[in-house]
């Protein structure tokens, strides 16, 4: 039974995986017909706590509507031993980048790329310990108390 989850989630990558393949191509198809100015693209990814280079972190970029809303496709880079990746030939006009890296916050904000040359830094966060809004609250308290026994 768990050898049968473990290949179907395998699939399900993969079926993913094939997807995004696609709608990258669909992207790459769309930058084919821009004729507005472009801009190359920096990345360098650090942690926060110390400055030094995020290997292998996920870089992925989207393009956003002037709605705000994010558009189809996107592409994902790579970064290096010393934290940096890059692509050129980006389009004018806001873009989503997302930052991805094991044992860190997701990073997510939105850039409005506007220059022939762009050099983004981006400090990834250890996780924050999670909390329960009814911890230490007051009000909630009453909710923790065991039920008060009826006298005998």
């Amino acid at each position: 039974m768990e050898a049968m989850k473990k290949s179907v989630s395998i699939v399900g990558a993969l079926l993913i995986l094939l997807g995004l393949g696609l709608v990258g191509s669909a992207a790459a198809q769309d930058l084919d017909d821009y004729n507005g100015p472009m801009s190359n693209l920096r990345f360098v990814v650090v942690k926060d706590a110390n400055g030094k280079p995020v290997r292998n972190a996920a870089v992925v970029l989207h393009p956003v509507k002037k709605n705000g809303k994010q558009e189809m496709g996107g592409m994902e880079l790579k970064t290096d031993n010393d934290g940096k990746t890059n692509i050129d030939g980006i389009p004018y006009g806001p873009l989503r980048v997302q930052v991805l890296a094991p044992g860190f916050q997701t990073f997510g904000e939105d850039y409005e790329i506007g220059k022939p040359e762009l050099e983004i830094t981006v400090k990834l966060k250890r996780p924050r310990g999670q909390y329960s809004l009814y911890e230490g609250d007051p009000a909630k308290a009453d909710d923790k108390k065991p039920p008060a026994q009826k006298p005998q």
